[in-house]
């Protein structure tokens, strides 16, 4: 008797080789972006697209606060063209992150979601900060 794990085949490995690759290339996660912090080796700009309030009751050091439906070309346009974005919400019951993923596409900018968002941060162990960085 299978399990309702198995009872779908699992793909073949060819097929998640290519399917996990490519999904990397639209996700980072908490634990990533915060080694790339904390080992001053950050090469994105990490928007934080929660409202207002919400970023200033806690958020990542160094993001900035652009919630996505202020997402325009004119603030983006700020940063060269080949910055790459990464995008945050408050976790995985939210989806601003990929409202804010869209926006970013549609403006041509290369853009990666951190999976987990705030929750996921808190999750690892991961401090926040209140202090305001808006753009």
């Amino acid at each position: 008797m299978s399990s309702v794990v198995s009872r779908t085949p699992a793909a073949p490995s060819y097929q998640a080789l290519a399917h996990f690759q490519h999904l990397l290339q639209y996700e980072t996660d908490c634990w990533d972006v915060h080694h790339a912090i904390t080992n001053h080796q950050q090469d994105f700009v990490l928007l934080d697209v929660r409202g207002e309030e919400a970023f200033n009751q806690g958020h990542i050091a160094g993001a900035i606060n652009l919630p996505h439906w202020k997402i325009k070309s004119e603030l983006i346009n700020q940063f060269p063209k080949n910055t790459l974005f990464i995008v945050y919400c408050a976790g995985p019951h939210c989806n601003a992150t990929e409202k804010a993923a869209v926006r970013l596409a549609e403006l041509k900018r290369p853009v990666k979601k951190m999976i987990g968002g705030i929750c996921g941060w808190i999750d690892e162990g991961f401090i926040l900060t209140s202090y305001i960085n808006q753009l």
